[in-house]
């Protein structure tokens, strides 16, 4: 099949899809993007599984096992190994699951304890380590990923400690505490709670500026994405008239940022030093959940829970390129620059 493409009708300074492709996502499952190489990790929360999906050919290369309830992914820099947290359903999860992306297979199960409900997770520099929220222990943990030990816990001192934000100098991490409605600075050196600061109330999705300037975090309650200064503490709103912020990813260079909206079903792409809404791209039925870019930050992969499938969009034209296969509720994806051997 070929990959269909926006018509770019404007309303309002924002892209719209056609309504035609929405339709044909709606009933079609795959397609290729041949110029488009590497693979994509997609956490499938609804099967308990992550799929494994090269990118230029839409072909579902593994479909592998997790713990139960899967939610997020994180990439070593070189792509090849993906962690992923096991947040579990009706019961508390407490594992991490290691995927070696390029051998298409689960290397580990990290026994995470005590440390229920890990959440959100990033890499560490030298990718021997990753942070992760524990949400039921109200803590970030620390964790060898070869030897599979937890090596250090520091307490956020918040209810609901869900998502975190890694600048790229990682001396500071930053968590959203949805429960109490603040977001802790932890200095990863020492553990220390450098502060706390109130937002607006449920903040669940955050997302850092490559330079450690700017904490953007999403409010589940207002429908508001406001930014933190991360120099002073203060807090401004700078977009609203979401129905849920989920995510918020800043782009590697730190000029865009990407908000899906799951409940409005919708993609924001936001121009990050103006704060202005540069496409609004329409995901009717998709309930819209994790989202990545490529290094190079020219392309978005959005993963559409309802429809088992992550759609693929040019962050600079909001064009929807083409569209991939997944599991059952895929959640957190990520994208890896590897061309896994399909022999």
């Amino acid at each position: 099949r070929q990959a269909m493409k926006s018509t770019g009708i404007t309303y309002g300074g924002a892209t719209l899809v056609a309504v035609v492709l929405l339709l044909t996502l709606a009933t079609t499952t795959t397609a290729q993007t041949p110029d488009l190489e590497g693979t994509l990790v997609v956490v499938n929360k609804g099967a308990s599984s992550v799929s494994i999906v090269d990118v230029a050919s839409g072909r579902e290369l593994a479909v592998l096992p997790t713990g139960t309830g899967p939610h997020e992914v994180a990439l070593s820099s070189d792509g090849r190994i993906a962690v992923i947290t096991d947040y579990g359903t009706n019961q508390p999860g407490n594992s991490l699951t290691v995927v070696d992306v390029e051998r298409l297979d689960v290397i580990r199960t990290i026994d995470l304890g005590a440390y229920e409900r890990p959440h959100g997770i990033a890499f560490l520099p030298g990718d021997e380590k990753v942070i992760v929220t524990s949400e039921a222990a109200r803590s970030v943990i620390v964790v060898d990923v070869e030897d599979g030990t937890v090596e250090d816990a520091f307490p956020t001192a918040q209810a609901g400690s869900h998502m975190l934000a890694l600048p790229a100098a990682a001396g500071r991490v930053w968590t959203s505490n949805v429960r109490d409605g603040t977001v802790s600075e932890i200095d990863v050196g020492t553990g220390q709670t450098t502060r706390i600061i109130d937002v607006p109330a449920q903040p669940e999705a955050i997302g850092i500026t490559p330079d450690g300037v700017e904490v953007w975090v999403g409010s589940n309650e207002h429908g508001i994405v406001s930014v933190v200064d991360a120099a002073d503490g203060s807090v401004t709103k700078v977009l609203d008239g979401f129905g849920w912020p989920y995510r918020v990813l800043i782009t590697p260079d730190g000029s865009t940022v990407l908000i899906p909206d799951l409940r409005g079903e919708e993609l924001r792409i936001v121009d990050q030093a103006s704060r202005t809404v540069q496409h609004r791209i329409p995901l009717s039925g998709g309930a819209p959940q994790g989202v990545a870019v490529t290094p190079d930050g020219r392309i978005a992969f959005q993963s559409l829970s309802d429809q088992a499938r992550v759609i693929i969009i040019d962050v600079e034209t909001g064009e929807v390129i083409s569209y991939l296969p997944t599991g059952r509720g895929p959640d957190g994806v990520a994208y890896s620059p590897i061309v896994v051997d399909q022999d």
